[in-house]
């Protein structure tokens, strides 16, 4: 069987669809493996360079301050969203923007490269800001991919296979989490807080962002329009006038806004549990084996649901995350002592974490669905930019937890995502088949 048949051959095996064409095969059948690769070394690199749990315990093996460690998680989020806006607007006067995602997987494979320099060389303040400062710019090279993954996937892989490429995508990276977690769990028969462990797991990263790069650069993209008008400041921030003239659209980013909450609340799930089961590092590793497990089990199905109609994923996941979060509450207020089961919080982490992957996958179909060529590229980078804002607006609610419970946050966060399910409702279908 010649390597064509055989790429050819895995493709029809993994993927379902109505709509492939013969002559067609060959193309996507190599871009779709091209990208769910690309995708799974990237992913695994980010469960590497991670900044809920190893970030944080990089700082510590350097000597870093402690007030530091609260920059990690808005600086990796945000940053990597708030300048999409400007990069769409270069990148539109490109026909082939493959090349834009190679630059920023290369990027950042360099900031983990110095991050280890910095490691192996430096202490205390200096080392911790530096690190931060590299982070920093690691998250403004994700935008470029984030930018320019979307676009491609567009380009190159029928409407009705967009979502099992994410879907895969996100089943591969939770299956590297589970290995993470389980080496986490195993740290007892290693010294987890020398800073040699995190200077090799950062060159670890870079090699893989670095291979991401080459299998992307291979990717058969067709040439799309270009827009031939200059780069500037002022014309990159017009394109926010899209959530004022598209109504639609607008209604799609308030909505994608609101699913912040199944996200948000997350990390207090874990944070109860510390609280109520205890702070071993097993409880956390047994959190990391659940996050990857449920990604793992989760996401072809929602990437395949997701091709019918990312719609109804976003209703039905979001429906049944805020419901989780609000279960968990009501069992913290009428049996409180259920908390301190070994099985219930995280079983109930893991619902919440399936149902949170439905929303993403379902949320990142339905924006790529939503438009074509450079209109898509515009709905990509105002649409970041402005969840972006919002993540660190609704990061304040997190504030509250110096006067209210932890549960009670989960439960806010809940009917914040309610919100969004409402709003759901009201969304059109773009998915070809519904």
């Amino acid at each position: 069987m010649s390597r064509q048949s055989w790429v050819v051959s895995l493709y029809n095996w993994v993927v379902k669809s109505d709509e492939k064409k013969d002559e067609d095969k060959p193309s996507v059948a190599r871009n779709f493996i091209r990208l769910i690769t690309a995708q799974f070394l990237t992913n695994t690199g980010d469960a590497i360079v991670n900044p809920k749990v190893t970030l944080p315990w990089l700082l510590q093996s350097v000597g870093a301050p402690t007030f530091l460690v609260a920059w990690l998680v808005p600086i990796r989020e945000s940053g990597s969203l708030l300048p999409q806006l400007f990069i769409a607007s270069a990148m539109r006067r490109l026909t082939i923007r493959k090349w834009v995602w190679v630059v920023g997987s290369v990027i950042q494979a360099l900031s983990l490269l110095l991050m280890a320099l910095v490691a192996s060389s430096l202490e205390g303040y200096i080392a911790g800001i530096s690190i931060i400062l590299l982070l920093a710019c690691f998250s403004l090279a994700r935008g470029l991919n984030s930018v320019a993954t979307k676009d491609i996937l567009g380009k190159t892989i029928p409407k009705s296979e967009r979502g099992q490429v994410t879907g895969l995508s996100a089943s591969a990276a939770g299956l590297v989490t589970i290995g993470i977690g389980f080496m986490m769990a195993l740290s007892y028969a290693y010294d987890w807080q020398t800073s040699s462990y995190f200077i090799w797991g950062l060159i670890a990263g870079a090699v893989l962002w670095l291979l991401s790069a080459l299998i992307f650069s291979r990717v058969d993209e067709p040439k799309g329009e270009a827009d031939d008008t200059d780069f500037s400041v002022m014309r990159s921030l017009s394109q926010l006038s899209l959530l004022i003239s598209d109504k639609e659209f607008r209604h799609f980013v308030i909505t994608r806004a609101c699913f912040l909450g199944t996200a948000l609340a997350a990390p207090y799930y874990v944070l109860l549990a510390e609280e109520r089961i205890g702070d071993s590092i097993w409880v956390l590793a047994m959190f990391m084996v659940i996050s990857g497990l449920a990604g793992l089990v989760s996401g072809p199905f929602w990437g395949r649901f997701s091709d019918v109609s990312s719609r109804k994923v976003l209703i039905l996941a979001s429906s049944l995350g805020a419901l989780t979060s609000i279960a968990l509450f009501a069992i913290a207020q009428w049996l409180p002592e259920a908390l301190a089961s070994f099985w219930l919080l995280p079983g109930l982490y893991f619902l919440l974490t399936v149902f949170h992957q439905g929303i993403r996958v379902g949320r990142k179909t339905y924006l790529v669905d939503m438009a074509e060529g450079n209109k898509r590229t515009s709905f990509v980078a105002v649409g970041n930019t402005a969840i972006g804002m919002m993540l660190l607006v609704f990061s304040l609610i997190g504030l509250l937890s110096e006067v209210v419970t932890l549960d009670m946050l989960i439960f806010i966060y809940a009917l914040i995502t309610i919100v969004g399910v409402l709003m759901a409702m009201r969304l059109p279908e773009v998915s070809k088949r519904s």
